[in-house]
């Protein structure tokens, strides 16, 4: 099959749709996006070439209604879906209705992603694959005195984890006998409202592990490579939120292993796409297979740019059913890439969303900095969905470079009106074990167990505060200042002055002026 993709219906919303919506105008696709009603003037609403309303605000009431969307699709004559990732990017009912709708799902088969959306059928299809897996067993939930038998044979502490889903939910550790009759119940309930599905099962928990993952490509002629791998064990509640590439503990033959492994799952499950298999490492350099996710990856772009590959042009073009445009050696990772994610949350209050309105706006930029951002000055950040804001990616020559241009980049970058990560992520490349790449994923509790992240709100408020009562006191002193770089002339050079001062007094995690 050969089919041409000239219009592209993205069924997500904030910087994934935007992301789309780019990668769509490079490849002379024309995008359809969607949007509900608290997204009416979403910047991903502005870019696409065609909009349509999909629902309220909540999204069970709009961007997870399947039958409104393939009747956007069919009503804009657009020939594929993307669902980007997160809603419905993983729904095998929704892949499947697509497909008997006649319309391209950019991503696996509708059967692939069930039988890979289910771990605890991934774990029997990594089996297969002869993947080195943690010790872990399924249990009758009904059944307790079961479970704790299990675990005493695996040994504390272990890991319950939610069959259908992933992103921390339905995800508990477990020291001792004592507390796990009491985290089963809690996790199945979780995973319940989080997936619809209260099965969860049991793993022994790898005790500091390296959360590290292999980007694939395969076609639907059996073809599938590998492009090198990303770290990602600096997460909060078990949720990534930076990222780099190359891993800092990686070998060329740890690599490789890595990398044929995840290429004999992706065949034995005759997958055809992008996707992600993800590893836990030990401090032995052992690895186990995690799962696999059956969609773009919020860090995508760190592989793209340490590889030159545009993932989603290739989605495109493997959903047109083209063959891989180029062979596994001809894949070369060059320089050392890092994402910061930027959340709209306050890392001090245990990463609490913050919502609101984006009242300043100002993004990094210079030599190997992207931004893959969902917002601009005057954005809503709503509480119907997930607050990530931007994705801050940098590149360097190697990772000292990447870390250092990482931390100018956050220096420069402006948000005002509600809380971010910014600081947090200032303070996490500052860190000494970071920057030495010593570390796991227990990093953010190990290394913050107070919670402080560079400057707290007071602070800058304070600072704030400092400044314009200097620049009041100067203004009855009839002083002439100059803004930074600039000539005096014509009273001009106030306004540059009080813009100076009010850039410098914004809250690096976000706070108002």
């Amino acid at each position: 099959m050969d089919r041409k993709i000239k219009k592209v219906l993205v069924a997500n919303r904030g910087e994934i749709a935007v992301r789309i919506i780019r990668g769509c105008a490079d490849a002379g696709i024309k995008s359809v996006g969607i949007y509900s009603e608290c997204d009416r003037t979403a910047y991903h609403a502005r870019l696409a070439d065609e909009v349509y309303y999909v629902g309220p605000s909540p999204s069970i009431e709009s961007y997870l209604v399947q039958d409104k969307i393939i009747e956007i699709a069919k009503k804009s004559k657009a020939d594929a879906i993307h669902p980007g990732y997160g809603f419905l990017a993983e729904n095998a009912e929704f892949a499947k209705l697509c497909e008997t709708s006649g319309i391209i799902f950019i991503g696996p088969k509708s059967e692939t992603i069930a039988l890979l959306g289910d771990k605890l059928e991934a774990r029997k299809m990594a089996i297969k694959a002869n993947l080195p897996l943690v010790p872990g067993a399924e249990f009758d939930n009904s059944n307790i005195s079961e479970v704790e038998s299990i675990a005493e044979k695996i040994g504390y502490p272990v890991l319950i984890k939610a069959a259908a889903g992933g992103g921390g939910k339905g995800m508990r550790v477990v020291e001792d006998k004592e507390k796990l009759s009491e985290s089963i119940k809690s996790a199945i309930r979780e995973a319940t409202s989080a997936f619809g599905d209260g099965r969860v099962y049991l793993e022994k928990y790898v005790i500091k592990p390296r959360h590290v993952e292999i980007q694939i490509l395969a076609d639907m002629y059996g073809s599938a490579i590998y492009l090198g791998e990303r770290e990602c064990s600096i997460q909060r509640r078990h949720q990534k939120v930076i990222e780099e590439s190359p891993c800092p503990i990686m070998t060329p033959e740890l690599l490789k292993k890595m990398g044929e492994a995840a290429v004999n799952i992706v065949k034995e499950s005759k997958y055809v796409g992008a996707g992600t298999v993800e590893f836990l490492v030990d401090k032995d350099l052992n690895f186990y297979f995690l799962e696999v996710n059956t969609r773009l990856q919020v860090e995508h772009p760190v592989t793209e740019m340490v590889t030159g590959i545009d993932i989603v042009r290739e989605q495109f073009r493997i959903a047109e059913g083209k063959k891989l445009s180029f062979k596994q050696d001809d894949v070369r990772q060059n320089g050392h890439a890092i994402e910061c994610r930027i959340y709209a949350e306050n890392p001090e209050q245990g990463f609490m969303p913050s919502t609101g309105t984006i009242e300043q706006y100002r993004e990094p930029s210079g030599p190997g900095v992207r931004v893959d951002a969902g917002v601009v000055a005057g954005s809503q950040i709503p509480i119907y969905y997930d607050p990530m804001i931007a994705k801050m990616v940098v590149w360097g020559a190697n990772r000292t470079e990447a870390i250092e241009r990482t931390l100018r980049a956050l220096n420069e970058y402006r948000i005002s009106g509600l809380s971010t990560t910014i600081g947090f992520a200032s303070a996490v490349m500052s860190n000494k074990n970071f920057r030495k790449g010593d570390y796991a994923t227990d990093f953010v509790e190990k290394e913050f167990p107070e919670k402080r992240f560079s400057c707290h709100i007071d602070d800058i408020k304070q600072k704030a505060a400092i400044s314009a009562a200097v620049f009041e006191y100067l203004g009855r002193q009839k002083v002439t200042v100059n803004s930074p770089g600039k000539k005096a002339g014509n009273g001009s050079t106030k306004n540059g002055w009080s813009q100076y001062y009010r850039s410098r007094s914004i809250n690096r995690m976000g706070g108002s002026r």
